[in-house]
């Protein structure tokens, strides 16, 4: 039955899985590897459809002419995270040969896509952030408009489910809330991400929300933890923040139950720089 299953919607699965359920591993390195997966498969599913002119599911209706699909061939792209793996469409029985233009492209094209991962659960996708992941050396899309607008409507819908989820399920012994510096577009300064992950009685590490564009002062801060309440955040046993005033006086308005704590890797990196 899973060979019936689409590969990029079993990573799919994975990505959502982890999302929900959490990891005992590095909860950051793992999504942006999933991420990064899910986009690499999305886009070359894509490619084959448009080849093929027809999705996953629909029988052709002359064979010959546009051929079939023949499984997967197992890819890896190299990316500062490491090695991805990743399964391609194979494409068999047609007049002339498909190869796939994407697939050529993709290592000269992880950095790109790694910060596309990221930036897929922070704000969202645009159609133009997808032509611009998928093109070739002179910037030309190596998808249509057509398949690029799916894509991006695919990608945004998973986004609005994170965005959006329940959080009520969740109970929390710990909860992290930190600024973080990224380059969420490529060629542009790095950003401020505002995000909150916490850690269950089981252990598992969940993120729970990602705010990007926004400052560690009280008003953005008050409204990162209005829209977590809002989603049925509970209150931690702990919370732990850095130094920041407004990202304290949010945490301890927004989370009145919970403990708070300065983050010792913050408080120890101080004391670093003022020591050296």
């Amino acid at each position: 039955m899973e060979q019936r299953v689409p590969a990029s919607a079993r990573t799919r699965q994975r990505v959502e899985a982890l999302l929900k359920d959490g990891t005992t591993g590095d909860l950051q390195a793992e999504l942006i590897q999933l991420g990064v997966r899910r986009l690499v498969e999305e886009a070359l599913a894509a490619e084959a459809r448009e080849a093929l002119g027809r999705g996953y599911y629909q029988r052709e209706s002359e064979r010959r002419a546009a051929g079939y699909r023949n499984g997967y061939r197992r890819g890896r792209m190299r990316t500062a995270a490491g090695a991805i793996e990743y399964a391609a469409p194979q494409v068999s029985d047609r007049a002339e040969p498909f190869r796939s233009r994407l697939r050529a492209q993709l290592n000269r094209r992880s950095g790109a896509l790694e910060q596309l991962a990221l930036e897929m659960y922070a704000r969202g996708l645009s159609t133009r952030d997808i032509e611009a992941a998928f093109s070739d050396e002179e910037g030309n899309s190596l998808l249509s408009k057509s398949a690029v607008s799916e894509l991006t409507e695919r990608l945004w819908a998973a986004y609005e489910a994170f965005a959006t989820r329940e959080l009520s399920e969740y109970e929390l012994l710990n909860c992290y809330f930190d600024g973080i510096a990224e380059r969420l577009r490529p060629g542009l300064p790095h950003e401020a991400v505002l995000c909150a992950w916490g850690i269950d009685a089981s252990g598992e590490k969940l993120l729970l929300g990602l705010s990007p564009g926004t400052k560690q002062e009280t008003e953005s801060c008050r409204a990162f933890l209005q829209d977590l309440r809002r989603r049925g955040l509970r209150d931690p046993l702990l919370t732990v923040t850095d130094g920041a005033p407004g990202l304290i006086r949010a945490v301890e308005e927004g989370l009145p139950r919970s403990l708070r704590q300065r983050c010792l890797a913050h408080r120890m990196r101080n004391l670093e720089r003022k020591v050296a």
